[in-house]
């Protein structure tokens, strides 16, 4: 299983976040083959603060579904948005899974 690691930095102004983040979330889960998904808000860390407002995972299958899917349509139309929307204040992270 692989999955997509979106995390989301502190926003300076959360509200204008938080709608903007439910219409990514919106566009992320026309993603084809998502196996599941996890949408966390982040608390905090051991040093308190945590640099990130919210973490999103959409795993898949394999490598193959994954690259389909962000390469799809709706790929596409949710990587531009993310782009425009939050720029640089994300970071998107593939990783390989491995459950017990």
């Amino acid at each position: 299983m692989v999955k997509v690691t979106i995390l989301f930095r502190q926003p300076l102004d959360e509200r204008h976040f938080e709608q903007h983040y439910v219409d990514a979330l919106a566009l992320l889960e026309k993603l084809p083959d998502i196996q599941r998904r996890q949408a966390c808000l982040v608390l905090g860390s051991p040093a308190g603060s945590s640099p990130y407002r919210r973490i999103l995972e959409l795993y898949f299958e394999n490598n193959e579904q994954m690259d389909a899917a962000l390469r799809s349509a709706e790929g596409t139309a949710a990587g531009t948005f993310l782009m425009r929307t939050f720029g640089h204040s994300l970071e998107i992270i593939f990783s390989e899974v491995y459950e017990e």
